[in-house]
């Protein structure tokens, strides 16, 4: 298996049939498996993707709800492929933009993240102005604090190859939105390679991302480094 595709999911049973089979078609001709990591739903999620029968399509059930960072993890974890991308339910960033991410791997990246504040990014669709405001403020916290030299980590279009996704994701620790920053935190400083990519990105205006939970996000910052000071991260 070359890909895994990993897509967490909440009560996504109206908008994750079409994500699937669009990267179904889009990868048609490379082997790959689909990995939905339904974090808990209660409208029939899981029920959805496996009526569309796609071959190599999977779903791990989670008993409850529990975070998008437990079921990013849980996928991750669980998946097979020497490559692994994770990408969200409404495929704000198209699969077709794969490719981009594959070639840097091809030249010796650990791990691609997609981004939408570096050279080469097209957003086509923008966040409520107050949304982008406080997601450049959370960012320059991430270079200040953990991160030097990314610009933005909350892009969900990420590619690990299966070695730097078990290194980051096996002693990763978050369940919310600050669980993005972590697993590079621990990539970092594991000494591996992550490189930016400019993606191509849409607003969904259904986004699950609270104001509430984007808050949050910044109390994860403390809590990685204090965790990194304690060793979690080395384990």
């Amino acid at each position: 298996m070359t890909l895994s595709v990993v897509i967490p999911a909440y009560n996504e049973a109206a908008r994750l049939p079409p994500t699937l089979r669009r990267i179904a078609a889009a990868l048609a001709d490379r082997p790959h498996e689909i990995v939905v990591a339904d974090d808990g739903s209660h409208d029939g999620t899981a029920e959805a993707a496996l009526a569309l029968g796609l071959p190599g399509l999977r779903v791990l059930r989670a008993a409850r709800n529990r975070g998008k960072g437990d079921a990013v993890r849980r996928g991750m974890l669980g998946a097979v492929g020497q490559r692994r991308l994770m990408t969200d339910a409404d495929l704000s960033t198209p699969i077709e933009d794969l490719a981009r991410l594959d070639a840097r791997l091809d030249a010796g990246a650990d791990v691609a993240i997609g981004s939408r504040a570096v050279a080469g990014s097209q957003v086509e669709v923008h966040q409520p102005i107050y949304r982008e405001a406080m997601g450049r403020l959370f960012n320059a916290c991430v270079r200040g604090l953990l991160l030097p030299g990314l610009h933005d980590t909350q892009c969900g279009f990420k590619l690990w190859t299966a070695e730097a996704a078990v290194r980051a994701f096996s002693c990763s620790v978050l369940d919310g939105f600050g669980f993005d920053v972590e697993v590079l935190y621990v990539a970092h400083r594991a000494g591996l390679r992550i490189d930016e990519v400019g993606v191509t990105w849409r607003n969904d205006v259904a986004t699950r991302v609270t104001l509430g939970r984007g808050a949050r996000a910044f109390a994860d910052l403390v809590a990685i480094r204090r965790n990194g000071a304690r060793g979690q991260y080395d384990r």
